[in-house]
């Protein structure tokens, strides 16, 4: 019996480096600041988001509700109650782009004030910045 002791060392790749660094950088706090153009960026992307969000799902509940009745009718004779179903299923849709607009009024009128006061001031430190 031999009393060896084997020991491989291999280094990673620049390829593996690079992976490992991107993964390591997700995991680490973040320092970053949000600038005034970030935030205003992200503000307007809420506010449309947002209210596309609520109008979709409305509009595909609707459209599956819809589509049950159709389906009730048409596949299961159950003629009565798919038309039941199909007329309940049309009200989300039909409320869906007034949601969509109510939704969207709400927020704009939320972040309104925030969005027009960072763009003002973006538009004041560039032309501050021109002079």
């Amino acid at each position: 019996m031999s009393n060896k002791f084997n020991y491989n060392y291999s280094a990673p790749t620049e390829q593996e480096r690079k992976e490992i660094d991107s993964i390591r950088r997700q995991y680490q706090p973040q320092e970053h600041t949000e600038t005034k153009l970030e935030r205003l960026r992200r503000l307007d992307n809420l506010v449309k988001t947002t209210s596309q969000i609520w109008g979709l799902c409305l509009g595909i509940v609707g459209c599956l509700i819809f589509g049950l009745g159709l389906a009730m009718v048409l596949e299961w004779n159950i003629i009565l109650w798919g038309i039941v179903v199909a007329v309940v299923g049309c009200v989300p849709m039909a409320i869906a782009y007034p949601v969509y607009k109510a939704v969207l009024a709400k927020y704009k009128k939320r972040y309104g004030d925030e969005i027009i006061q960072l763009s003002n001031e973006i538009l004041n430190d560039t032309d501050k910045q021109d002079k």
